[in-house]
């Protein structure tokens, strides 16, 4: 079958589809910029199904024919970019009658397709403004957004399911002052700990979804990683993602990994190690937070903790997670603080604080995260690293996020206010 033939085929059937079944997400990108809407993030964290919630928006008041929407994932498209006028030819012909500039043009993991930002810019300036796309690469997709489409965009970043998207999708009500909801959602707190928030896990048996977030970790290392950056060196590729992984929470040394890596006998240069952590960065799997000073420079190049995009893909991919439960509640923090957009930094002086939020450049709440606060010398240190940090940035009180205690109380002047991460999330609106 001809290519075009073939698109016409996959947008009629698309046509022909009922409204899409998803469940609302908390992001709810605008439809109505006439910017280019684009989001990114890691590989299944529900891109796509954000933009069926898009198209069903839409088609309460347009006809789906006005609607073109292709995801360059799929099978039957090895399109290049000599081709992509293709797409336009197969959908005027199949609606001869349409006024282009009034129809919504939807392409998923267009990335897949060297070249497509020229692309998109001419579709943008010739023919339509509403243009909505996806992509899994951050620095593929913000480079040519950059070079080619400045002005012309609005960059939504999206994460695998926040903790109160995970309970939307399981259907349990959020009701702090009910008994049963309270307890289902102490219920679900644990296992979104151990098995995260990618939605197609969800809904699997455990040991499916940890079969499911291996495969998620070996497509990133193979597609993502080996073949879109022509990396040869798969056992240290593979051997430095693990140590990735299992640094989550902690700073990163790529010194101690190129020396594990050595003793080893895995050859590898500490630049390829640095190249291996922007990348990691660039496909959404490892995230980085630095530790503030007021030093511009310093804070670039200076110290910075790893995070990681979902808590069940570290679990699924160390194989462990008992041990591990408050790295899984700090790292969930982190995401939920991600989200928000906030400005995020850590403080280190004589004493660690997990988190400082800033909004343009002043420091604005500082945050501790521990899993239990019933040890006096776990309590002892999370207080006063606290404290350090909201004395230095003359901060009134501090915040505690820990998974179920809950108290209030005075240390040196400064009030503490510990929280359940459930009630910190629960009670509190997502703000897009």
């Amino acid at each position: 079958m001809k290519k075009k033939e073939q698109l016409k085929q996959i947008i009629r059937d698309f046509h022909l589809q009922g409204d899409f079944e998803v469940t609302k997400r908390d992001i709810e990108p605008p439809l109505d910029t006439k910017k280019i809407i684009t989001l990114i993030g890691v590989r299944r964290c529900g891109k796509t199904s954000i933009l069926y919630e898009m198209i069903n928006r839409l088609t309460t008041t347009i006809s789906k024919t006005k609607i073109f929407f292709l995801n360059f994932e799929d099978e039957r498209l090895e399109l290049t970019s000599d081709e992509l006028d293709l797409l336009l030819q197969a959908f005027m012909e199949l609606y001869p009658e349409q006024n282009l500039s009034e129809c919504y043009f939807f392409f998923d993991e267009i990335q897949n397709v060297t070249g497509w930002e020229k692309f998109i810019r001419r579709v943008y300036d010739t023919i339509s403004k509403n243009i909505y796309i996806t992509g899994s690469n951050s620095k593929l997709l913000s480079s040519e957004i950059a070079t080619s489409l400045r002005g012309r965009t609005l960059t939504f970043e999206v994460f695998p399911l926040s903790f109160t998207e995970y309970l939307r999708f399981k259907n349990i009500e959020v009701d702090l002052y009910s008994t049963k909801s309270k307890a289902l959602i102490k219920h679900s707190l644990a296992k979104f700990l151990k098995n995260g928030g990618f939605p197609e896990t969800l809904y699997l048996e455990e040991s499916y979804a940890n079969k499911t977030l291996q495969e998620y970790f070996n497509v990133l290392l193979y597609k993502d990683l080996c073949e879109r950056y022509a990396i040869t060196n798969t056992i240290a590729l593979k051997f430095f993602l693990k140590r990735l992984l299992s640094s989550t929470t902690k700073q990163i040394s790529i010194n101690k990994i190129y020396n594990d890596l050595k003793a080893s006998n895995i050859k590898i240069g500490k630049n390829t190690l640095y190249e291996f952590l922007e990348y990691s960065q660039n496909i959404h799997l490892a995230l980085t937070l630095h530790r503030f000073d007021t030093s511009l420079v310093s804070q670039e190049l200076g110290e910075k903790k790893i995070y990681t995009i979902d808590i069940g893909l570290n679990n699924a991919v160390e194989f462990r997670f008992s041990d591990n439960i408050g790295k899984s509640l700090e790292n969930a923090v982190f995401l939920e603080l991600k989200r928000k957009g906030y400005e995020l930094y850590y403080h280190r002086d004589k004493s660690e604080c997990d988190f400082l939020v800033a909004k343009n450049g002043t420091i604005t709440e500082a945050i501790q995260v521990t899993y239990d606060m019933s040890e006096d010398e776990t309590k002892a240190r999370e207080i006063k690293g606290l404290v350090e940090a909201c004395k230095k940035f003359n901060l009134p009180t501090g915040k505690i996020i820990s998974y179920d205690s809950e108290e209030s109380f005075f240390q040196d002047g400064i009030q503490i206010e510990v929280i359940p991460f459930y009630k910190q999330v629960c009670s509190v609106p997502e703000r897009v």
